[in-house]
């Protein structure tokens, strides 16, 4: 079976967000042909856009898959609804978020995904955990992903505790 290396974010701030991140891991790999292969440290990060809610706790973990990038996109949404995300505003809080950063070399650009995920290289809670996990790793398209380290650097984060 053939798989392909894709990165997921994950983050949470609502509820018990480690025990979020850690259970969705879990389910990550007990999926039918992947198996996550890294995981990053779990990190802190202060919330963008809607600034009047808790820090969240963030990282980023690399499967190989035998899925294609659009079922592993729905996967990642059923994974979670299970967990009781509810989607009502733009950078609300939430129980859990997963995103589909890279699938392989992958380039798609549509209405329901676009990779590489189209803000990742703008947010150091994606930027920190990825190159932690992959310190060489490029974004199709855009190059190498430590090159956009620079402009993130003002962003509040800190690395906390192992995954």
């Amino acid at each position: 079976m053939s798989t392909t290396r894709a990165y997921v974010a994950l983050g949470a701030n609502l509820g018990e967000p480690v025990a979020h991140l850690r259970a969705a891991v879990a389910d990550l790999d007990a999926l039918p042909g992947t198996r996550v292969v890294a995981r990053s440290s779990l990190y802190r990060s202060a919330p963008v856009g809607l600034v009047d809610q808790p820090d969240f706790i963030n990282a980023v973990v690399a499967v190989d898959t035998a899925l294609e990038a659009l079922p592993l996109l729905r996967t990642l949404l059923a994974i979670e609804a299970r967990h009781g995300r509810v989607r009502s505003v733009p950078n609300a809080p939430r129980t859990l978020d997963l995103d589909l950063l890279l699938h392989g070399e992958a380039v798609v650009g549509g209405a329901e995904l676009t990779l590489p995920h189209p803000r990742m290289h703008e947010r150091a809670f994606v930027l920190l955990p990825l190159l932690e996990i992959a310190p060489h790793v490029d974004l199709p398209g855009l190059g190498a992903a430590r090159a956009f380290l620079p402009a993130v650097a003002g962003q509040a984060i800190e690395r906390s505790e192992p995954m």
